[in-house]
This record gives structure tokens, C-alpha cells and sequence, in this order.
């Protein structure tokens, strides 16, 4: 199971690798205009429907063979869980016969307290002196008269020697009955493992069969692809050749001018043939351009005439204008040193009629308050 998933890894990039190449020969088929024809690649759906057969083959296949790996995991699964099951019914019936046998209830200690036949075994509550119900707290029974201890002891022991012995007993017993089991399981793994191992080789040989097959079919299949291409490639050069050698000899490149004229004359040409146009025509149409390159210069003489006239016109404005401006501040210069020396006049006026009235006020005051006056002015 380990060994499918490279295999089919490898498979799936071989299939994307030719389903790649495919495509990629078909583009040039489709976009080389030599080759291209309208309507359906007939040879490629063929191709691909013999390629999805194949494919379809394959993976019915693979799903077989995987069926056929989950059928035997599926019984070797069912054969193990029955050999379980088995395992646990015997040691659950082991033990069940274990506790019939050796775990009564009758040999339970505390079974005389739960014994639903405890009233009819009952007994008075001494028969002799030997009564082994004579316990300490009955006041019946005390130390130094019990007449049977050699015997009893003697008992006890050949009892417990009895027990141990029958305990060893099962003890080997049981260990025999699971070291069989043991051997058995061993000899079941040994022989489910032989049996694993012969259907993988059988499995290896079939997918080596398998891989031989289509090793041979891809072989066969590169060879015919191989011969097909070969006579395709000869069949186009031969149509190369007959079609180049059918356009040598044709009119198309032989560039024949009479093949455009149409059946109304001379002037009625077939577009579809026209192979240009005879030296009048040149002449005429490289006249008509001439007098068109004339108008031309023309229209740009004439244009530059006016650029020129107009630049001058913006020259004068300007120069005008600047005359304007520097007469104007001329004109504000003279006005602004005018201004000043009347303002200057003034000036000197009010600081005389200042000190004219100050004098006034002070010629009309008495001395004393005119040094008081004075005395608080300079301060």
C-alpha cells in the first residue's frame, strides 16, 4: 500500500506533461495561418478521446486494484477481531469457571451472615465443649480447656497444605493453558504474515506486469506517432512546394498590372487586384502635393507677418506705458517734496506761535509764581 502513491504521483505528472505538450502543439496549429483551417480539429478530439479511454482505463484500474487491497484488509480486519472475540469468550469463560470453582459463596467468609438457609442450619447455641461456636465473648469456652488442639492444629495444617497445593496445582495449569495460547497466537501472526507477504510479492509482480505493458504500449505508441509525423511532415513540403511553385508562376507576385483592370475598361479597376498606380497618377498626385507644400509655405509666411506686427504693436504698448509710469513718478516726486515744504512752513509757524503764547502766559504771572511755575516745569 506504501508503494501507490509515488506511482500514481509519476502517472498524473506524465499525464499533465503530455496533456501540456498537446496543448502546446495545438496552439501552434491553431495560430500558424499556413496550416490553420476553420472548423474542428478532428485528429486532436481523437487524439483525446483515445487518450481519455486510455486515462479512463488506467484509473478503472487503479480503483480495482484498490478495491481488491481494501477486500483482503477488510478480511485479514474481520479475522483478527474473531480471534479477539474468541480470546476474550475463553478467558471470560475461565473465568466464570474459576469463580464456580473456587469462589463460592459458601466459602466466603461472611456467607453465614447472608445465608438464606441460616434459621434451618441453625443449632443450639452449645452442643458440647467442643463446640467451635464457643467463642470468648459466649463465656462458655476459656484458655486451657480445649482438650483437641494437637488434633486440631494437625488438621489446620494438612488443611493449608491441602490449599497450597491445589493452588500450585492451578497455578500451572493456568500457565500452561496460557503459554498454549501463546504459541497459538504466534503461530496464527507467523502464518497471517507469511500470507501478507505473498500477496504483496503477487502484487509487486502484477504492477511490474502492468508497468512492462505500458512501457511496450508507449513504445508503440511513440513509433506510430513517430511514422505519422514523418509522412506529414513530407506531405507539407510537398504542398509547400506545389503551392510556392503555383505563386512563382501566378500573377500575385509577378506584380502584373493588368490583372486589376475589370471588364468596364480602363478606368474600372477590381480593388481586390490592384497593384498600384502607373507614372501619370505619380506625377500627378507629386504635383497636386507640390502646390500644396506652396500654400503651405504660403499660409506660414503670411501667419508670420502678422506674428511680427503684432509683436511690435505690443512693443510700442509697452514702451508707452513705461513712459507713463516714470512721468507719473516724477510728477509724485514733485508733489511729495512740495507737500514737505509745506508741511515744514507749518511746522515752524505753530513752533513760533507756541512760544509767542507761551511768552504771553508767562509776562502776565507774578514773579513768585512764575519761579514756582518754572521750578515745577524743570522737574
Amino acid at each position: 500500500m506504501t508503494g501507490l502513491g509515488p506511482q500514481r504521483g509519476l502517472e498524473e505528472a506524465a499525464a499533465l506533461e503530455r496533456r501540456r505538450r498537446r496543448e502546446l502543439l495545438r496552439r501552434s496549429r491553431i495560430f500558424n495561418p499556413r496550416i490553420r483551417t476553420i472548423g474542428i480539429d478532428k485528429d486532436a478530439l481523437d487524439a483525446q478521446v483515445k487518450e481519455r479511454k486510455i486515462q479512463e482505463a488506467a484509473e478503472k484500474a487503479e480503483h480495482e486494484r484498490f478495491a481488491h487491497h481494501m477486500k483482503k484488509n477488510d478480511k485479514l480486519m474481520c479475522l483478527l477481531e474473531e480471534h479477539q472475540k474468541n480470546e476474550i469468550k475463553d478467558l471470560n469463560r475461565a473465568l466464570t469457571e474459576f469463580h464456580k470453582n473456587f469462589q463460592k459463596p459458601e466459602t466466603r467468609r461472611e456467607f453465614d451472615l447472608n445465608d438464606p438457609q441460616a434459621l434451618k442450619k441453625d443449632r443450639p447455641a452449645r452442643v458440647s465443649d467442643d463446640d467451635p461456636r464457643c467463642t470468648i465473648s459466649g463465656m462458655q469456652k476459656f484458655m486451657g480447656e480445649d482438650l483437641n488442639h494437637d488434633q486440631r492444629m494437625k488438621f489446620q495444617k494438612e488443611q493449608i497444605r491441602e490449599w497450597s497445593l491445589q493452588q500450585q496445582k492451578d497455578l500451572k495449569n493456568a500457565l500452561a493453558d496460557q503459554k498454549l495460547a501463546d504459541d497459538l497466537y504466534d503461530k496464527f501472526r507467523i502464518e497471517l504474515d507469511r500470507k501478507i507477504m505473498e500477496e504483496q510479492r503477487k502484487e509487486e509482480e502484477s504492477r511490474r506486469a502492468v508497468c512492462t505493458a505500458t512501457k511496450n504500449f508507449n513504445k508503440i505508441q511513440v513509433a506510430e506517432l513517430d511514422h505519422k509525423n514523418e509522412l506529414e511532415k513530407a506531405q507539407k513540403m510537398k504542398d509547400d512546394m506545389y503551392e510556392i511553385t503555383c505563386l512563382l508562376r501566378g500573377d500575385f507576385l509577378s506584380e502584373n498590372p493588368d490583372q486589376a483592370i475589370g471588364p468596364g475598361g480602363k478606368h474600372n479597376v477590381l480593388v481586390d487586384r490592384w497593384k498600384g498606380m502607373n507614372q501619370e497618377q505619380l506625377m500627378a498626385i507629386r504635383e497636386f502635393q507640390k502646390e500644396q507644400v506652396l500654400e503651405k509655405q504660403r499660409a506660414r509666411e503670411q501667419e508670420r507677418r502678422r506674428e511680427a506686427e503684432w509683436d511690435r504693436q505690443r512693443l510700442q504698448a509697452a514702451r508707452s506705458q513705461l513712459l507713463w509710469e516714470r512721468h507719473q513718478q516724477r510728477q509724485d516726486q514733485v508733489q511729495r517734496r512740495d507737500l514737505d515744504a509745506v508741511n515744514a512752513g507749518l511746522s515752524q509757524e505753530q513752533k513760533a506761535k507756541n512760544i509767542y503764547l507761551k511768552e504771553e502766559e508767562y509776562s502776565n504771572i507774578p514773579t513768585e509764581e512764575f519761579y514756582a511755575q518754572f521750578n515745577t516745569t524743570t522737574r
